[in-house]
């Protein structure tokens, strides 16, 4: 299952790695949960947008949203033939930005967190469906679900499902609705190459979905100059606390785009 992700980056970045038309709001998300509102790319009209819909989808014929709380992720092997999936996965597919999720194995009677991550350390997306759904008053939800499937041999130590990863050629397969050749999308649905992930073990302030900051990806074990070069930050040296600034970078693969941190807000395993 993918019940817990994050998304490390910008707008600016999610614009030019997934070539959308539009920007929308964004700051770094370091433990996304279900039933919050998360960015999506779809295609409309031809074009791809991004867009913020709820975490688990909501069928049209829907009587109320609380279906919702169980349709977080779908199954890649039924999401053709499942009620809640078929209509979406026919024509509303999307893609979910990520930079990495969070599994937990069980070591030494104790679940351990682990971010699964891009080895390359960049942005990736999972496949995703949406949906519309109206309430009685007329205002309409979206809102989307992502698709699971069998864990490759990177993260299978750690969980046996693991969310599908599409690679970049396949966006546009993906996402045109004009693309009803299931066959096809049945074969996107494998798990990708484990050449693709790391796993890392991370702090267990992920376990709490109220906490969501740096340092919910604070790897165990690791010396602090071990940390800033796994999460690729770079500490400049400065006068004074109020400009000291953290420049890391934004997960992209370009590298192009960085963002900065206040010091004074860095978490406890960036200090020495």
């Amino acid at each position: 299952m993918c019940g817990r992700y994050n998304l490390v980056t910008d707008a600016q970045a999610l614009v030019d790695f997934f070539e959308v038309v539009n920007l929308v709001d964004v700051r770094p998300r370091y433990n996304i949960a279900p039933s919050q509102d998360v960015v999506v790319v779809r295609q409309q009209q031809g074009e791809r947008k991004l867009a913020y819909m709820h975490w688990g989808l909501i069928p049209f014929w829907a009587k109320d949203s609380t279906i919702g709380r169980h349709t977080i992720n779908a199954r890649a092997e039924t999401v053709a033939e499942k009620p809640a999936f078929r209509a979406a996965f026919r024509k509303r597919r999307c893609l979910v930005p990520a930079t990495g999720f969070y599994e937990w194995k069980c070591e030494n009677g104790r679940k351990q967190p682990y971010n699964i991550r891009a080895a390359d350390g960049g942005l990736f997306a999972f496949a995703g469906l949406w949906e519309q759904w109206k309430q009685d008053d007329d205002t309409v939800i979206e809102s989307c679900t992502i698709i699971v499937t069998r864990a490759n041999e990177t993260v299978a130590p750690i969980h046996d499902r693991m969310p599908v990863i599409l690679p970049a050629d396949s966006y546009q397969a993906w996402l045109d609705p004009g693309n009803q050749d299931q066959a096809l999308l049945k074969v996107m649905l494998e798990p990708c190459p484990s050449r693709w992930l790391s796993a890392c073990p991370v702090s267990t302030r992920v376990n709490n979905p109220g906490n969501d900051d740096p340092d919910c990806l604070a790897p165990l074990g690791r010396g602090v100059h071990e940390q800033l070069v796994s999460l690729r930050v770079q500490l400049p040296v400065c006068s004074s606390c109020s400009s000291c600034w953290a420049s890391c970078c934004n997960f992209s693969r370009s590298s192009m785009m960085r963002r900065r941190f206040s010091v004074c807000s860095m978490p406890s395993f960036f200090m020495a």
